[in-house]
């Protein structure tokens, strides 16, 4: 497909305006976020989630800075007309706002992303003016917060009450008020989340909230399937199963490496004429403890080989 050009703040605004949806997909490495974008999502997130479906970790609170940087720079490398938003992880931005710049710093100078988002409602208000007047856009998150999985009582669903419901739209308009290009609702009731995209001026990003937000994301591994064992979730539909098609394709490698049929002559690449008998006549027919060894030269090979290094 031809070349897009990525998206900016402004354009996402106006799709919200012209009821364009926004499309959104996790992305953590280089040929994830290639194939992403070939399939044209409008946005991707490179998420903290990546410590759940990446880094084999039981939340997202082990995630680092570093983690983040050093994935958001392949997913970058990977989708270079995308627009990027890079998660600020765990305790990064709670802290002063010096340090909390600094993060910031690193995820855009050496992460190459276009935008962070975070976490929380009214106690991140000050970081996000911050961050906003720094220059860098701000996608914010609330509903269901995974770094604060272990304050909220565990993944439940949100704004279920009128008085939760009040709660994340009090949220929702202070993180617009200082300067949110966006906010992702996560495992929200459908009426609430509903509620706060027709209040908000700025887009809502849905992920398990509803029919009615002006966008949605899902993490890439749901929507492939590309898990073991895969858990379902209500608010997730899958639309191919990659996972299945890997481990049947590396069983396969596996039984014709056992049973002798990998590689097959189509694979191998042939000496010139002659070679084989050359070989055979110098070395015994190729049985090794009959080679000669040349000391000097065995630890000459060796000194180049670290020298090398």
């Amino acid at each position: 497909m031809a070349a897009k050009k990525p998206l900016n703040v402004v354009k996402i605004s106006k799709m919200k305006q012209q009821q364009d949806r926004l499309t959104m997909i996790t992305a953590y490495d280089y040929p994830s976020a290639k194939l992403a974008e070939e399939a044209g999502v409008d946005l991707i997130l490179v998420g903290d989630s990546l410590g759940n479906v990446v880094l084999g970790y039981d939340s997202t609170i082990p995630v680092t800075l570093d983690d983040m940087v050093y994935h958001s720079r392949a997913t970058a490398r990977g989708a270079q007309n995308t627009f990027i938003v890079a998660d600020m992880p765990f305790m990064t931005y709670h802290g002063s706002i010096d340090e909390t710049l600094k993060g910031v710093r690193r995820l855009m100078q050496e992460g190459h992303a276009h935008a962070v988002k975070m976490e929380g409602g009214l106690e991140i208000v000050p970081a996000v003016k911050a961050i906003v007047q720094s220059g860098v856009p701000v996608l914010g998150h609330i509903g269901l917060t995974p770094q604060s999985v272990n304050t909220i009582g565990g993944y439940r669903v949100q704004g279920k009450d009128a008085e939760d419901a009040k709660r994340l739209m009090n949220e929702a308009k202070a993180l617009e008020q200082a300067g949110a290009f966006a906010v992702v609702l996560e495992l929200v009731a459908e009426e609430t989340a509903a509620a706060i995209t027709r209040e908000l001026s700025i887009p809502t990003i849905g992920i398990g909230a509803g029919r009615q937000c002006d966008g949605q994301v899902l993490v890439f591994h749901d929507v492939v399937k590309y898990a073991s064992p895969y858990m379902e979730k209500r608010f997730v539909k899958t639309f191919a199963d990659v996972g299945s098609q890997i481990r049947e394709g590396i069983e396969a490698y596996v039984n014709e490496v056992k049973n002798g049929a990998f590689p097959a002559e189509n694979h191998v690449f042939k000496a010139d004429e002659g070679v084989s008998e050359s070989l055979d006549s110098l070395y015994g027919g190729g049985k090794t403890e009959d080679l000669p060894v040349n000391a000097e030269a065995s630890a000459s090979d060796k000194e180049k080989v670290g020298a090398q290094r």
